[in-house]
């Protein structure tokens, strides 16, 4: 019985008055003189007229102060039942009232946290007041902070759901690909020669790429790799991953420059990292430039931080998809991007490491045609 009122939480707060009940009827003890005297009034009344018929008796003296005294005994006692007899009718009042106050919401949010658990992440509870108007108690922060993890295990859940289709779809091309090059192979109905291997090399090199970027941003995402910081100058870390990629720049038709201060002050950072993220925004600036386009890297210090810029003169983003950039699989030409074999989560990896350096990364484009630059911060 007692673990069963040990488990209610409407029990605790029951049995908290009726221990303050108990301690105001210690106090009515020393207070009972509000109420006794109207008692008392009584039984002297009624001693006084019984007194009128026995004057001059002295026997009956020892029996009268008997009486009295049991007067002021029953006197005292019909105030403290009357008073302890209130007292808990307004204990159970209150207890019921607050019961429904603090029990009602907490027994809303663990029916929803079940809804939740059983895999129902639109359950949301209500929150008691006005949040932008009123200042929320302790319940309704609560329940304010419980919709809000329902409302990130929802979007986590979306995430999970979008992130298996979308590795379905990437692993379903390649493979689709190089089956049926096999398949024609087999039949005869493709010619048994090197360009046909080619191809089907250049897709099993894609399904490759593609898992190495699903462990690095399973990586990433997990923060399970270590953080090799060193001090290097910012010139050296532009010109260093803008040589990697020279070549292929040349090949293509496009110029690829750079314009960095020598003076600027040195960074501490990780430079395997910052390599990665260089390569992919020089790498994504290539792919959407065409021949005879051009690619700008600049560096300047700015507020503390410094800015690095990739500005190119591709084939632009339009401004609602500037937002989602840096969203894993978000691809702004997917036709165009599978053709290039990109993973479409390059610039996902790129923000994480960004950001675990402590700084910001975002593109900017005036549009489709106009180019588009893409920039990120390093504290100095």
């Amino acid at each position: 019985m007692w673990t069963y009122f040990r488990s209610h939480l409407g029990w605790k707060i029951f049995f908290s008055y009726l221990v303050v009940i108990g301690v105001g009827i210690i106090i009515l003890l020393s207070a009972t003189e509000f109420v006794i005297p109207r008692a008392f009034d009584r039984h002297v009344a009624a001693m006084a007229s019984m007194m009128m018929g026995m004057m001059g008796d002295m026997v009956v003296e020892a029996e009268l102060n008997a009486n009295l005294f049991d007067s002021f005994r029953d006197a005292m006692w019909e105030a403290i039942t009357f008073a302890g007899i209130a007292a808990t009718a307004a204990a159970i009042a209150v207890s019921l009232f607050i019961s429904r106050q603090v029990v009602a919401p907490i027994r809303d949010m663990m029916r929803a946290s079940k809804y939740i658990a059983d895999g129902h992440y639109d359950q949301r509870v209500q929150v008691p007041g006005d949040p932008a108007r009123d200042e929320l108690d302790e319940l309704a922060q609560l329940a304010l902070s419980f919709n809000q993890m329902a409302e990130k295990l929802s979007r986590t859940e979306s995430m999970r759901l979008q992130l298996i289709g979308d590795v379905a779809h990437e692993l379903r091309t390649p493979l689709t690909t190089i089956k049926g090059y096999m398949e024609g192979l087999i039949d005869g109905v493709l010619p048994d020669e090197l360009e046909i291997y080619q191809q089907v090399l250049h897709e099993a090199d894609r399904l490759q790429r593609l898992v190495y970027d699903l462990q690095e941003l399973s990586r990433v995402e997990a923060g399970a790799y270590e953080m090799h910081l060193q001090v290097i100058n910012v010139q050296d870390l532009i010109e260093d991953a803008a040589s990697r990629l020279r070549r292929q720049y040349e090949d293509k038709g496009v110029e690829l420059s750079s314009n960095v201060p020598e003076d600027l002050p040195q960074v501490r950072v990780d430079k395997y990292r910052i390599d990665q993220v260089m390569i992919n925004l020089l790498g994504n600036a290539l792919q959407y430039t065409p021949s005879g386009g051009k690619v700008n890297i600049s560096a300047a210090q700015q507020n503390g931080e410094i800015l690095i810029s990739i500005r190119d003169t591709g084939m632009g983003i339009s401004s609602e998809h500037l937002p989602m950039l840096f969203t894993r699989f978000y691809r702004v030409d997917k036709s165009r991007s599978r053709a290039g074999g990109g993973s479409g989560i390059g610039l996902t990896i790129s923000k994480f490491f960004v950001e675990a350096h402590g700084g910001r990364i975002w593109a900017e484009s005036d549009g489709i045609d106009k180019g588009s630059t893409f920039r990120f911060t390093l504290p100095v």
